[in-house]
């Protein structure tokens, strides 16, 4: 690949196939972009030419959806075969994975789903992490899930289970802003305060997307991690924060769903970018209403 694998401190965004187009006319002022490995697992076809286009002129993150880290039976080896083949092939300068299981005896859920936090649990998270580093070649960026429900037999925190899984597999993390606000508000606490504990010194990687809000049956507000819209202001904040402990990582705006046109992904992604700027530049993040207007004025 002609163009250096490197991801930078910058905002990038999950490219999509209706994108592709704008993406080669426009060649836009963006970090980086990032694909979902398992969309593109196929020989050849139009995803791999356009694919090939865009590596050419911007690195590139694989992001796997369908492993099941945290499944109870071993990594699926044909799988990670198809993932080592296109790591080889585009050559990423990051891989990531998420916190969760999709699997059961041959049976795959369309759902990422959540898992108690017990030692049991990191030893297996950490077995199957280390067997996708070994065979795909890269250190891998575990995901923090957004959950709905918790398990009676967790023994530990979230943020603690991330720990122990960084520290006995060697992997890095990826911090999904929208994660910590969904699972926060679904379960009772405080995201400041997941923010204010996470380890962002293993973070390689941070998400931003959007979430929808509903009532529970008791009317209770209820947060589902839909990528469906524009990125909360609450989540900007936490993500302000974040940058405030620790500094200006790559950054992902995640749209996956109900896509709107290039010009509004854009938008998002040169929100992210301005905050990354100033961080960079003086160690400050503007207050967010400072931001809104600056990026208003811009557009």
């Amino acid at each position: 690949m002609a163009r250096s694998s490197t991801i930078p401190a910058r905002a990038g965004v999950g490219l999509k196939a209706q994108h592709y187009e704008a993406v080669l006319d426009g060649r836009p002022d963006l970090g980086w972009f990032e694909v979902h490995a398992e969309n593109y697992m196929g020989a050849g076809g139009p995803p791999h030419h356009y694919l090939t286009r865009i590596r050419r002129d911007y690195p590139l993150s694989l992001h796997g959806v369908g492993l099941s880290i945290g499944g109870a039976a071993p990594l699926d080896e044909a799988h990670l075969a198809r993932f080592k083949d296109l790591a080889e092939r585009y050559e990423p300068g990051l891989v990531s994975e998420h916190l969760a299981w999709s699997t059961h005896n041959d049976i795959y859920f369309n759902d990422l789903l959540p898992l108690p936090y017990t030692n049991e649990t990191v030893v297996r998270v950490s077995d199957h992490l280390e067997r996708m580093q070994d065979v795909v070649g890269h250190r891998v960026l575990l995901e923090n899930p957004s959950t709905y429900v918790t398990f009676r037999e967790s023994t530990m925190s979230e943020i603690d289970f991330l720990k122990a899984v960084v520290k006995l597999s060697g992997c890095g993390l990826l911090l999904d802003v929208n994660n910590v606000m969904v699972s926060a508000t679904n379960q009772g606490t405080a995201p400041e305060a997941y923010i204010d504990s996470f380890p962002l010194e293993h973070v390689g990687e941070i998400h931003l997307g959007g979430h929808a809000r509903e009532d529970d049956d008791q009317g209770n507000t209820l947060l589902i991690d839909a990528h469906d819209r524009a990125v909360d202001d609450a989540v900007w904040r936490l993500y302000d924060r974040s940058l405030a402990r620790g500094g200006a990582k790559p950054t992902l705006i995640e749209w996956d769903n109900d896509l709107p046109d290039w010009e509004t992904l854009y938008s998002e992604a040169r929100a992210a970018e301005q905050l990354l700027e100033v961080r960079k530049i003086s160690g400050r993040v503007p207050p967010l209403a400072k931001r809104r207007r600056a990026h208003v004025a811009a557009g």
